[in-house]
């Protein structure tokens, strides 16, 4: 028995690593990826949008009075109890739902009994469930997620519910706008720019015509006036003051535009002649890198056909090993789906003789009970105190018959030793 116990066990973990859903079922199985540890979140949100397909919240929380499980209720332990009891009592509303009759479990029903009803509910639609009936006890998992989506799909296909084909929109194309080249410039976009930016900078910038004239202004009247201006008056320090007020208006600035084709022009040789000087210097060292790779692959392929022509018999013996290897795995899986459907029905068995032993001991601890020996005994001690209170009213009842019996017995012996007899009333006859 122990060493059938140890063959369950390590069957049913491989390296430590639970199987997933179909294994054990004679097929091939395949190792599990690193994400398998989170597949069963992925399972737990495709079971909540069918079960909102199944407007579970109108029809089951509503009515018991329940609050709308997390999308990671049944993948993450919270908390054990509350857990289960929405696992039997989902997993029951599941199969009413999907046509089979169900009883709603109730809060202090045996869980083992519970759980194996709905295993074979879940076998009865032809879904498998090879393991333990343990793994559903504590109310979230990978294998409670498992049979809640078989439930729910089972409901759905009930309900006659199909998954469709997504209807896309048909988008209009639009006609593609020919978009003006912003680099190509003509000199009427050049003079046009130009007046803008003469009139957005007429506040800034001074007009050199209007310099012109004046100065030419200014000029006829100191000719004019020469004869009158001899010495300069002006301060130094005044006329220093305003050449520092007026020097920045008098600079003229021409902005560069960016979009000029000439400057493109310009960067486009600048970017050339840059890679033509870097070409130079790396041409020569990828030939280099490409004649030492060449020289190297020639090698690998010569020490490889060597290497081949070597150790040719051990490949053959290889390759016999690993076809024994692949034989020897297939045995092994088939082995190994009899001990699960033999674990499987030791599980189902073992459950048994639980309810065979939990009745044997109700009816053992009622035989060896002392409580209805107990109320035996008091119901004879009441008898007894009934029973002398009987005698004694039977005594007083005696007593006052006595009295009675000696009361008319001293009045006819009164009534004999009487001299007169009353004679009777002559009014009866």
């Amino acid at each position: 028995m122990t060493a059938a116990l140890a063959v369950v066990t390590t069957s049913g973990l491989e390296d430590g690593v639970p199987r997933s859903r179909g294994e054990g079922t004679g097929e091939v199985v395949l190792e599990r990826g690193p994400g398998a540890a989170y597949h069963m979140f992925v399972v737990m949100e495709d079971l909540v949008e069918k079960l909102k397909l199944l407007r579970y919240e109108e029809e089951f929380l509503r009515k018991s009075n329940l609050k709308a499980p997390s999308r990671h209720y049944f993948a993450l332990p919270t908390n054990p109890g509350e857990q289960f009891y929405m696992f039997c009592t989902l997993a029951a509303w599941l199969i009413n739902k999907a046509g089979h009759p169900f009883e709603q479990p109730q809060e202090y029903d045996d869980p083992n009994a519970t759980i194996s009803n709905i295993l074979s509910e879940l076998r009865s639609f032809g879904r498998t469930a090879d393991f333990p009936p343990s793994k559903l006890k504590s109310g979230y998992g990978e294998h409670v997620c498992y049979v809640l989506d078989c439930l729910a799909e089972e409901a759905l296909k009930y309900i006659g519910f199909t998954w469709k084909r997504p209807i896309y929109p048909v988008e209009e194309l639009e006609e593609e706008s020919v978009a003006e080249d912003d680099a190509e410039l003509t000199l009427n976009k050049v003079d046009e720019e130009f007046v803008e930016e003469e009139t957005d900078n007429e506040e800034n910038f001074i007009d050199l015509n209007v310099l012109k004239a004046q100065t030419y202004h200014l000029d006829m009247n100191e000719t004019a006036k020469q004869e009158d201006i001899l010495e300069s008056t002006t301060d130094a320090a005044e006329w220093s003051l305003e050449v520092e007020r007026v020097l920045p208006q008098l600079k003229v600035t021409i902005r560069t535009d960016n979009k000029d084709w000439r400057i493109h022009v310009d960067q486009m040789h600048q970017h050339k002649s840059g890679i033509e000087s870097a070409l130079k210097e790396t041409k020569g060292f990828l030939d280099k890198l490409h004649n030492e790779i060449t020289r190297t692959l020639e090698k690998i392929c010569s020490r490889e056909k060597y290497i081949n022509n070597q150790l040719e018999n051990l490949v053959q013996e290889y390759r016999a090993a690993q076809a024994q290897l692949s034989e020897a795995k297939e045995r092994y899986q088939q082995g190994n789906g009899g001990v699960t459907e033999r674990t499987r029905l030791l599980s189902e068995v073992m459950e048994e003789l639980e309810k065979v032993k939990q009745e044997m001991e109700e009816k053992g601890s009622s035989m060896t009970d002392g409580a209805p020996l107990v109320k035996v005994k008091q119901s004879l001690t009441k008898l007894k105190q009934e029973t002398v209170e009987m005698d004694i009213r039977i005594g007083i009842v005696e007593h006052t018959l006595l009295q009675s019996k000696l009361k008319e017995k001293s009045n006819m012996t009164r009534n004999m030793h009487a001299t007169v007899i009353p004679e009777p009333a002559t009014g009866f006859y």
